[in-house]
């Protein structure tokens, strides 16, 4: 009786596919069936039997069909001889008296005949052979038409591969194509990462929370006549954690949560993306109060029509129309909520960036150093360390890491202990597996000859002496002439963590990354391409004091910097004259700091030099070898003891 309820259309067989690759496997049994049929049975013999046949007389017609092959058929008297008994000619459609005995193949007509007829005239024989010409017309047919079902088979296959079915009806799987892509969180997926599992963005995590909050307890702000945002983009450099704040939404919203990259709306077929779109929307819908996420957003985000070269992808600019029209559209839902990440804000279009689709943009900024001791606090969790290590002096090691950067580490120093036979992580090894990811695999093996390993030495205790002197350069850490990665050498320092930075600052830290060049000019009256990183860098600095900041009194209070342009542009903002004005003066300001640092050094050439001997003899000098050779720093003030310490 339940039988009768159910719906006649689910009754209905789906179309399978093997069904196609069965008749594809019949119609090839068939043809072979028949094509063996068609060219008759009986013993196979070879050429050299069949004359032995014949210089017996025991043959008494030869069938040659289609040049090829032979048919050989025997005299009544012959087919007595016990030899031939076992040639009994035997078919499925023929009678026996039409039957040939012997059947082969030969090769070249011309010599096949040529050696018959010479044993037909030795022996005086009454024997001619008849040439026939056979047509297999169902075979050819077979044969026509094979192509075109193992073409569809193949495409059927294809398709279904290409949709993701497993199983079911290929008819309606080769539409899945259209279908979303996006993974599914809900009450029966765990999700174990929550906002515990967040360390640091304490105002991110704030805003998502509230998220959260209004998802579980919508009551709690409608009574007021708020509405949530229907929409939230987390914004911020790579590393910082915007995937791993959708995570924890995931994890704490307990509400259908929708998942995927902007890449997987991308496809080679004309629509697919757009049509996705609408089936994710449509899926959330059902299930909302739901959440999209969308990680990488800018693979589908672009500012249309700034391709003009190449031309514009309307692929991907379809995609986007639809995205907008769900996000905020005729009949939106306002119970979907979509996140979204990206680390490239500048480039996306903005109607996707207005109010009403998404409304907040929550930057993700690198950690500041207490938001990295609470990151590495998360992170060590799972380590055996050594009692006491102090999560304070890690985190001021580390200005500039971000969360995945400081994941890293601590998997670095864990390594390197294993590596060690260590049974717990320590601090050296923190330090090491920092060293090992600024400067790359220590090579100490390097093939240096003394000169190269002197101007090393000397060109970083150029820097080292500069640093030492200059009252806004960073603090320094330690210098090493052990090559690492690509460098020679190098020297660590400590920077603050300035939120303004001043013009002072900004020469302060040219002149010192110019002390090496420096102190190769000072010591051996020569300099060489040591100092490319070096020169690279001082030459970004001194652009952005020109055209960025507005920090030189020639070029004035002006900058060509412009937040909502690509920073890959065709054109410059500025006339010929301005970039001469531009280029003159970066050039003066490099060239000043390079001449305070000889000054410097030629002062202090004697300390330099000392210094140089030490790290040539020891390869590795900290601060501490600084302070017995220059004693105290001139410009030393409290707060940069507690960070040194």
């Amino acid at each position: 009786m339940a039988n009768d309820n159910k719906n006649p259309k689910e009754k209905k067989p789906k179309f399978s596919p093997y069904w196609i690759y069965g008749i594809i496997l019949s119609l090839f049994l068939v043809f072979t069936l028949f094509n063996n049929n068609t060219m008759d049975s009986g013993n196979s013999t070879n050429p050299t039997q069949f004359f032995k046949f014949v210089r017996d007389g025991d043959v008494s017609r030869v069938e040659i069909v289609n040049r090829r092959l032979a048919k050989v058929y025997l005299t009544k008297e012959a087919a007595q001889k016990e030899i031939h008994k076992k040639s009994k000619p035997t078919s499925f459609s023929l009678s026996a008296a039409q039957m040939p005995n012997y059947r082969f193949e030969f090769g070249e007509l011309e010599i096949f005949q040529n050696k018959l007829n010479e044993i037909i005239d030795q022996e005086n024989l009454d024997l001619e052979p008849v040439y026939i010409t056979e047509e297999n017309h169902l075979a050819d047919f077979l044969i026509g038409i094979l192509p075109f079902v193992l073409l569809i088979g193949v495409w059927i296959f294809i398709m279904r591969r290409m949709s993701g079915g497993a199983g079911g009806g290929a008819g309606g799987q080769i539409f899945n194509i259209g279908k979303s892509k996006a993974k599914l969180f809900d009450q029966n997926t765990e999700v174990k990462t929550t906002f515990k599992d967040v360390a640091g963005l304490e105002g991110a995590k704030e805003e998502v929370q509230e998220i959260v909050d209004f998802l579980k307890f919508p009551e709690k702000y409608t009574t007021l006549g708020g509405k949530i945002p229907k929409g939230a983009l987390l914004v911020g450099p790579p590393g910082t954690g915007k995937t791993l704040l959708a995570k924890a939404v995931a994890g704490e919203a307990k509400v259908p949560f929708f998942s995927l990259s902007g890449s997987d709306f991308v496809e080679m077929f004309v629509g697919v993306g757009a049509s996705r779109v609408r089936d994710l929307f449509k899926q959330a819908k059902e299930k909302s109060p739901s959440i999209i996420f969308i990680d990488e957003i800018d693979a589908i985000g672009r500012a249309r029509g700034k391709n003009a070269m190449s031309g514009s992808n309307d692929e991907r600019e379809n995609t986007l129309n639809q995205l907008l029209t769900e996000m905020d559209g005729f009949g939106t839902n306002t119970n979907v909520i979509v996140m979204a990440a990206t680390n490239r804000a500048d480039i996306l279009d903005k109607a996707l960036m207005r109010a009403g689709r998404f409304d907040r943009q929550i930057f993700v900024d690198l950690p500041d150093v207490r938001e990295r001791k609470e990151i590495f606090e998360v992170h060590l969790r799972p380590l055996k360390k050594e009692q006491g290590l102090d999560t304070d002096f890690l985190s001021k090691q580390t200005p500039g890491f971000s969360g995945a950067d400081i994941a890293n580490v601590c998997n670095e120093a864990a390594l390197i202990a294993a590596r060690n036979g260590k049974k717990a992580v320590d601090k050296q090894d923190f330090l090491d597996a920092v060293d090992r990811i600024i400067g790359g695999l220590e090579k100490k093996n390097k093939i240096i000859t003394p000169s190269e390993k002197q101007a090393v030495a000397y060109h970083e205790a150029g820097h080292a002496t500069i640093s030492w002197m200059l009252e806004h350069a960073a603090p320094l850490v330690k210098v090493t002439i052990v090559p690492r990665g690509r460098s020679l050498g190098a020297a660590w320092y400590l920077p603050e963590e300035r939120l303004i930075v001043r013009p002072e600052q900004m020469l302060d830290e040219m002149c010192a990354a110019l002390g090496g060049r420096a102190a190769e000019k000072v010591i051996f009256n020569k300099i060489s391409t040591g100092a490319l990183s070096d020169l690279e860098k001082v030459t970004k600095q001194a652009r952005a004091m020109v055209t960025i900041y507005g920090l030189s009194d020639k070029v004035g209070n002006l900058t060509y910097y412009d937040s909502s342009q690509s920073e890959y542009g065709f054109t410059k903002p500025y006339s010929e004259k301005t970039a001469e004005l531009i280029d003159n003066e970066i050039s003066d300001i490099i060239e000043e700091q390079y001449q305070r640092a000889i000054k410097i050094l030629e002062e202090n050439k004697d300390k330099l030099t000392e210094l140089a001997e030490v790290l040539l003899e020891k390869e590795v000098i900290f601060k501490d070898n600084l302070e017995k050779i220059f004693g105290k720093r001139p410009f030393e003030k409290e707060e940069r003891e507690t960070l040194d310490k």
